[in-house]
């Protein structure tokens, strides 16, 4: 099967089980938003909404974030991973946005010059606050277009330029948001039986099939 029937048809499958897409990070503004995105590095989504509510209770906007020490940032947000270096560029974007004006701008070099935001976050931003084309790929999405023969990338940027290629530009936003409620639904990184996943039972190769059995 070629990859853009494999597309197609997982597009369908995907649409039949998520045909609605919440963000999974509780915000309620671009600003809290790129927040929660930016803590979610290296950390569960579950555990980001555990901490924003009191972090954003105290700053939720650049302004209060910024007149905060990194000591203060830090104990709130402790039960992230990397919270130090988190704390550090939480402050320092708050920062950079006050300099530049104040507001979010969306636009791809701005979002990516502020500290701690790379282009995946970028991306999520971009897409979910602002509603532009977007395809933002962690490793988890990486994964799976590995796992079911769309993109050979090595890199998380060539797999998004894989992703783009084979789903329309208007499906990209809610496609980033279904493959990840899938794979947590269905499709693990750890002992996962990809011959009786939904979609690697008949997307993966018998190669990774095999690969992926012995571990």
């Amino acid at each position: 099967m070629r990859r853009a029937e494999k597309a197609e048809k997982i597009g369908e499958l995907l649409d039949s089980l998520y045909p609605e897409q919440p963000i999974p990070l509780d915000h309620k503004d671009e600003y809290t938003l790129l927040v929660a995105v930016m803590l979610s590095a290296q950390t569960t989504d579950k555990k980001v909404n555990q901490v924003t509510p009191k972090l954003f209770q105290i700053a939720d906007n650049p302004v209060k974030m910024h007149a905060l020490e990194v000591q203060e940032i830090q104990s709130i947000i402790r039960e992230v991973g990397l919270a130090p270096t988190k704390a550090r560029n939480l402050k320092k974007m708050a920062e950079q946005i006050i300099e530049s004006g104040g507001v979010i701008k969306p636009e791809w070099d701005f979002l990516e010059s502020l500290a701690g935001v790379g282009h995946k976050t970028a991306g999520v931003v971009m897409s979910q606050a602002y509603g532009l084309p977007a395809f933002p790929v962690d490793t988890h999405i990486h994964r799976l277009a590995k796992r079911w023969g769309l993109s050979k990338g090595k890199s998380v940027n060539q797999t998004e330029i894989d992703l783009k290629k084979l789903f329309l530009q208007e499906t990209w936003s809610r496609r980033h948001l279904q493959m990840i409620f899938f794979g947590r639904d269905h499709c693990p990184s750890l002992r996962h039986n990809l011959s009786n996943c939904l979609i690697c039972s008949w997307a993966a190769s018998k190669k990774q099939i095999i690969l992926e059995s012995r571990k």
